[in-house]
């Protein structure tokens, strides 16, 4: 049975979105590289903090680093799900080629592999 792309197209995009406003809380693109994302400094101000404060800031940052690269980690995958379907691939196993079943696309429309497949 063919894949209905257009309703996984949805579905991509709709979360290729939510994924950006994320991203825009804790991140930035990066002006050198605009396809990379990077971790927002704190905003404030520790011309005059203490330790306390410029630890905590340290903290946050790292915070959102991680934040960041797990967001753009999947924003990379909703990409490439919709540069998939662009290409008229999507659905197919990068392993073996198979369809994925609609199953796995409906819970991740990003899959890259079928069931067998997975990690």
């Amino acid at each position: 049975m063919p894949i209905d792309t257009e309703h996984f197209k949805q579905k991509l995009e709709a979360e290729k979105a939510s994924l950006e406003t994320e991203l825009q809380k804790v991140g930035r693109k990066n002006p050198d590289n605009p396809s990379d994302w990077e971790a927002l400094p704190p905003e404030r101000d520790t011309s005059q903090a203490d330790e306390n404060t410029v630890a905590d800031g340290i903290a946050d940052y790292e915070d959102n680093n991680a934040i960041v690269n797990t967001l753009e980690s999947r924003y990379k995958d909703v990409k490439s799900g919709l540069d998939k379907i662009a290409k008229g691939v999507f659905g197919v196993c990068q392993v073996c080629k198979k369809e994925i079943d609609f199953e796995r696309l409906e819970a991740n429309p990003a899959a890259r592999t079928c069931r067998e497949h997975m990690n």
